[in-house]
């Protein structure tokens, strides 16, 4: 059987320049309208039991190249289990080699979440007792933008993830919080739910999901600069979400990522916001020390510079709602390396320890509540 390459698929990316044997040069396509490119997503034919060698030539040229170094691809001949793959970073080239037991093997630059598997995380969630399901509108490609609102209590919070589409943790961590959230017998979701109303989007950005996108949607925006002034024909998927959050106000945000270059996870905060409260301050860093605290997966001694006091971007978006609300904001960030402080050889930071990352962010929050 001859080997084969193939991205015609949903979320697939990447152009085959050439083949020599059993080695393949790739190039990563970039997201459309856009320069950005880093997501890579595709389907190995007809190799079982020969070592193949992929090799991606244009990597050092992608957004975030730091990114490359010690990284592992991850490689799936099932697509549920996703296991790193023997992969290395030289000379501007990515090169990963894998001996394939069957005749089919997917590469992608982290376990992918399909907007099928989106589309059954709805309806399975939207079927359970005290979830209700509304469309916010409609995207650039006629896509639905999912909201689902769990709880009744007073307290306003809005979860939402991959604003930037191929940071593909931020929707298995809501898999994980929202399974979490619609527990009937878990005592951390029934005391939420009492205290709190919560809307969760757990995909922002369904058109460059879909399209094999890293960073932008349909027409080369970074949702995630949009938030200070959203627009129709550019953001419609943030015009509409602001637009929600502003009938019911926010308490506490959560804006879940993926970061390609820090082999950690950790948050982000809202410092140098124009409006900035020390309540709002002191309650951010609850959230982050007990989270520490509860969880090794975390930590707080790595991660971005804080802006300096009136400087902070308010285009983005935990910027602009702890700005805006007054509230708890913060942006969480996954890795798409391994976790440096605890390291998995076999997975790496993974759809599991994503979604059992969610559940920890849930009884932090439980804790502290009534205070946002």
């Amino acid at each position: 059987m001859a080997l084969g390459i193939s991205a015609a698929f949903d979320s697939g990316n990447i152009i085959v320049l050439g083949q020599d044997g059993d080695a393949f040069d790739l190039e990563i396509a970039r997201d459309h309208e856009s320069d950005f490119y880093q997501w890579f997503h595709f389907r190995l034919t007809g190799a079982a039991g020969r070592e193949v060698t992929l090799r991606i030539r244009n990597a050092a040229g992608s957004a975030y190249p730091g990114g490359w170094p010690n990284y592992h691809a991850r490689v799936s001949e099932d697509r549920e289990s996703w296991r790193h793959a023997d992969t290395n970073y030289a000379d501007g080239v990515l090169t990963i080699r894998h001996r394939p037991a069957t005749n089919n093997a997917w590469f992608a630059y982290f376990a992918p979440y399909s907007m099928e598997r989106h589309h059954d995380l709805v309806a399975r969630i939207a079927s359970r007792p005290g979830v209700t399901h509304a469309s916010l509108g409609r995207t650039l490609d006629g896509q639905e933008l999912d909201c689902l609102t769990i709880g009744d209590g007073p307290k306003q919070v809005w979860l939402y993830a991959r604003q930037h589409p191929g940071e593909t943790m931020a929707e298995w961590w809501m898999e994980g919080a929202l399974e979490r959230l619609t527990d009937a017998e878990d005592s951390v979701a029934r005391a939420l739910r009492k205290a709190a109303t919560f809307h969760i989007v757990p995909n922002m950005n369904p058109d460059g999901s879909r399209r094999g996108h890293l960073r932008t949607n349909a027409v080369g925006v970074n949702l995630n600069r949009e938030w200070h002034e959203p627009s129709l024909d550019r953001s419609p998927e943030v015009y509409h979400t602001l637009a929600r959050m502003a009938e019911t106000g926010v308490n506490f945000a959560m804006d879940v990522h993926g970061d390609e270059a820090i082999p950690h996870v950790f948050i982000a905060g809202f410092e140098g916001i124009p409006n900035w409260t020390d309540r709002q301050g002191e309650l951010y860093r609850r959230f982050r020390d007990t989270l520490a605290a509860r969880t090794p997966d975390f930590q707080t001694r790595h991660g971005y510079e804080t802006a300096a006091p009136g400087k902070a971007n308010l285009s983005m978006s935990t910027n602009q709602l702890a700005n805006r609300f007054g509230g708890v904001a913060m942006t969480l960030e996954m890795p798409f390396k391994d976790n440096d402080d605890l390291p998995d050889a076999d997975f790496g930071w993974s759809p599991a320890r994503s979604k059992r990352l969610a559940e920890d962010c849930l009884a932090t929050l439980c804790e502290m509540i009534d205070a946002v």
